[in-house]
């Protein structure tokens, strides 16, 4: 089949305008006018104020909390793109919601991260741009292309220009099993040793540290993992760290949820710094002196530059 997307158009929904905004700047266009509101009964309301008819239509929406609106609002978005004849759908999901749902764990549980999949298919998405999934078998739910792409490139450019040349003392950490994959390659790419925490976690939300394997002792450490929801994992583990003899703990996540008591949790945590991009908008109420937020417009303008011109975007993977 062959395809002439002559015109690109990047829309937003409401989960993060800003982004959307800087992202169209990368790209040199304006961003798509359209205004979602929503009735009296709460039911979302859309309208295109633009001509999408055969263009090539991106548009941005983490599904953050309230995850259910902002999964309603890209699904009525991407039916009206459809509906309004535009050339190719690319739905752009900096985060996913409801990745952690992606197995049944106990009898009769939903598989809602696949749930959601299929949603998006049905509305009539083309393609998903979406990075760091919690899971990365969740790209095997979608029946279309699925690029993933990955937030370590920007983390370990970060902490190379931070310590320079001078990494002899760093340790990578990662704050469970879960998370060794993601770790390793992050301390591979750095050169420096690994070290991972053991814990169980008893309930939801809820973690508790069990044992360190690794050397930490009178080290830097930096943890690393894909989220920070409720933030219990990584300040667990990170007061683990300094009882046994760590000098200081830095600490790296890709998606800020920061739900719950994630904030009082990392203000009074012994966290020196956490570095977070921002696939999620970050009000200023949370925002605390040791966030440093990195941003990921470059790296999604770059993608979707190439997705629209059919470019391999495997380069951004790694």
């Amino acid at each position: 089949m062959i395809r002439n997307y002559t015109d690109i158009k990047v829309f937003t929904g409401n989960a993060h305008p800003e982004l959307a905004m800087q992202i169209a700047k990368e790209l040199g266009i304006s961003l798509g006018k359209s205004e979602i509101t929503s009735f009296s009964d709460s039911e979302t309301s859309l309208k295109i104020d633009e001509k999408v008819r055969g263009t090539d239509v991106f548009i941005i929406q983490p599904t953050s909390h309230p995850a259910n609106e902002h999964i309603m609002e890209i699904l009525i978005m991407i039916d009206a793109m459809k509906r309004a004849s535009a050339g190719r759908i690319t739905a752009v999901i900096p985060y996913y919601g409801y990745a952690r749902q992606d197995r049944k764990t106990r009898a009769r549980d939903p598989i809602s991260s696949k749930l959601v999949a299929d949603l998006l298919q049905v509305a009539g998405a083309d393609r998903i741009l979406t990075m760091d999934l919690h899971c990365t078998q969740i790209q095997g739910f979608f029946d279309i292309p699925v690029d993933h792409l990955v937030g370590m490139p920007l983390l370990t450019k970060y902490y190379s220009d931070k310590f320079e040349s001078n990494l002899g003392n760093v340790v990578a950490v990662s704050p469970d099993l879960g998370s060794v994959g993601r770790v390793r390659a992050f301390a591979t790419k750095l050169d420096v040793p690994l070290a991972i925490i053991d814990k169980r976690r008893p309930t939801a939300n809820v973690s508790e540290v069990m044992n360190i394997i690794g050397d930490v002792k009178g080290k830097q450490v930096i943890l690393i993992d894909d989220m920070i929801d409720t933030a219990g994992t990584i300040c667990n583990a990170a007061q683990a760290l300094k009882d046994r003899g760590a000098e200081s703990i830095l600490a790296c996540g890709t998606h800020a949820v920061l739900s719950g008591p994630a904030i009082e949790r990392i203000a009074n945590s012994c966290i020196e710094e956490l570095v977070l991009l921002d696939t999620i908008a970050i009000p200023e109420a949370k925002r605390l002196e040791k966030f440093n937020i990195i941003a990921v417009a470059p790296i999604f303008a770059d993608a979707i530059r190439r997705i629209h011109e059919d470019l391999s975007v495997s380069k951004l993977f790694v």
